[in-house]
């Protein structure tokens, strides 16, 4: 029998015994027991990785600035069978970034994951026109603040034995956009923060990793894929020609989340739909 054949053999014993043989079951990557932070969560990617997370198991805390969208958020969730607490939260503040974590612990009783997907843009434009005062917003909630609540959480993880990480970066991180200059530093810099924390905190069992989204349809990004002018020039940069869905960032997170990715960190995943990006 030559090795083709005795390969095909294999392959329909395989399947006559498993006829699920080659998909993952939700089980593999379920999430059960585990608490998830997500900041900005109740719209767009933060909404749908809380979403993600909570479908495989987990009891995702979610928040935002304003009580009225965090109060439509979870009765969303909830009609979805998720667990879900919810808050208010400005990132860029030291006593909200505490009183979310305090939160959760008296919620909760315990912090798992934290995806941190908070961040602002007050600036459109030229970047040698951009202030200080831009560049201290966008530094301190896109950057510093994703850093100071990882600082907060990790002490928790490590009493659960580890936990994950993840930031929220975008395409504009490799290749800055026009008129975005301040902001696309700010994410170039989440992935230098990866790869700076991923070994610092690999000895307590703690993954840290990075989601680079292309062009996502969601409510910030709308001024974008609502012209079909500046669409039709994007799609020409696309292997895939459409723009992306929230949904198509919340999983890859949940995916890196999940023991299915417990060999996985310090990477930044990019999830753009085939854009070329690389420093």
């Amino acid at each position: 029998m030559n090795v083709t054949v005795m390969l095909r053999s294999v392959f329909r014993r395989l399947l006559k015994t498993n006829p699920v043989a080659g998909q993952r079951s939700m089980s593999q990557s379920s999430l059960a027991g585990k608490v998830a932070i997500v900041t900005a969560s109740t719209d767009g990617i933060g909404l749908a990785t809380a979403e993600a997370l909570g479908k495989r198991g987990a009891h995702v805390v979610i928040s935002s600035r304003r009580q009225a969208n965090v109060d439509k958020a979870v009765a969303l969730l909830q009609s979805r069978s998720v667990q879900v607490t919810g808050t208010t939260c400005n990132v860029g503040i030291g006593e909200d970034r505490e009183k979310l974590v305090k939160m959760t612990l008296d919620k909760c009783g315990a912090i798992d994951i934290l995806v941190s997907n908070a961040a602002v843009n007050p600036f459109f434009g030229n970047i040698m026109d951009s202030t200080e005062d831009v560049w201290d917003k966008i530094l301190s909630v896109n950057v510093k603040s994703a850093f100071l609540l990882t600082k907060l959480v990790v002490p928790h993880m490590e009493k659960r034995g580890g936990g994950n990480v993840v930031f929220v970066s975008s395409v504009a991180g490799y290749q800055p956009m026009h008129a975005l200059g301040p902001y696309s530093v700010s994410k170039t810099a989440l992935l230098g923060l990866t790869r700076a924390l991923a070994p610092e905190l690999a000895h307590s069992n703690i993954r840290v990793n990075c989601v680079a989204p292309g062009i996502i349809k969601t409510r910030l990004s709308a001024a974008l894929w609502q012209n079909e002018a500046i669409m039709d020039e994007f799609k020409k940069q696309l292997s895939i020609k459409r723009i992306g869905e929230p949904k198509e960032i919340g999983g890859v997170i949940a995916f890196l989340c999940s023991e299915e990715a417990s060999y996985i960190t310090g990477e930044t995943i990019t999830v753009t739909g085939g854009m070329s990006s690389r420093l």
